[in-house]
């Protein structure tokens, strides 16, 4: 039985992706740096809970030991993540951002995938068909922010985009450095979540689609890819 573990899986993306590996047969492991939540979430899918906060190294070395008691790794999904927007549910202009908001997002954006998949790279390793999903955002793309014809290009934030953009870099040197992996960035889509202030405009079902489809890939499946529902994006 495939073994997957999702980081912020108590509530959006993360929850969905989790109910419906947990409906094709995986044993999931709901990552959730809020105990409460994420119990409740793991006892609504039938899942396992641990306790992840991807900032912090103590609780991801404390979430390998859970897991490689539980019996391994296959699967792990990189979904927590932040887009840092204002009290009023605004995005942090160019004129408005600090060096502090850019370092806070990529803590959890970058260095908290990062954090997590080397923790866990030698349980990965042990696992007959190792996958890592990075959840990365339309936003990432250089080519569609730098397209005037393309609705990305309006876009005012930075350290959002540049943060995901980053993940994506980090998912290509990944990918490259183990071939016995399949690892991929996946861009849900402009998704309904407490992460956008639910201003999205596709459900959590729609988001969550390429989330669990990459998931399941299979040994001759892609690797260092950048893809959403339809297919490859344009870094």
């Amino acid at each position: 039985m495939t073994t997957t573990l999702i980081t912020g899986a108590n509530k959006g993306l993360g929850f969905e992706t989790a109910r419906r590996l947990v409906a094709a047969g995986h044993t999931v492991w709901i990552g959730s740096r809020d105990a409460e939540r994420g119990r409740r979430a793991a006892d609504r899918l039938g899942a396992h809970f641990v306790p992840l906060d991807v900032t912090d190294d103590a609780s991801v070395a404390a979430a390998v030991r859970t897991v490689e008691a539980g019996g391994g790794l296959d699967v792990l999904v990189n979904n927590a993540g932040v887009e840092g927007r204002t009290a009023d549910n605004g995005v942090v202009g160019a004129a408005e951002v600090t060096a502090e908001e850019m370092r806070t997002l990529f803590e959890t954006n970058v260095f908290g995938p990062v954090r997590v998949t080397h923790a866990f790279l030698p349980l990965l390793r042990r696992s007959a068909a190792p996958v890592v999903v990075n959840v990365s955002s339309g936003l990432a793309s250089l080519t569609r922010l730098a397209d005037p014809a393309d609705v990305a290009y309006g876009y005012p934030g930075v350290a959002y985009p540049a943060s995901k953009a980053a993940l994506n870099m980090v998912t290509v040197q990944y990918a490259k450095a183990f071939p016995d992996l399949r690892i991929n960035a996946v861009e849900p889509g402009f998704t309904a979540t407490d992460l956008n202030g639910r201003t999205g405009t596709q459900t959590v079902e729609e988001g969550a689609e390429i989330i669990v489809r990459m998931a399941q890939v299979g040994p001759d499946g892609p690797t260092g890819a950048y893809l959403d529902s339809a297919g490859p994006l344009p870094w």
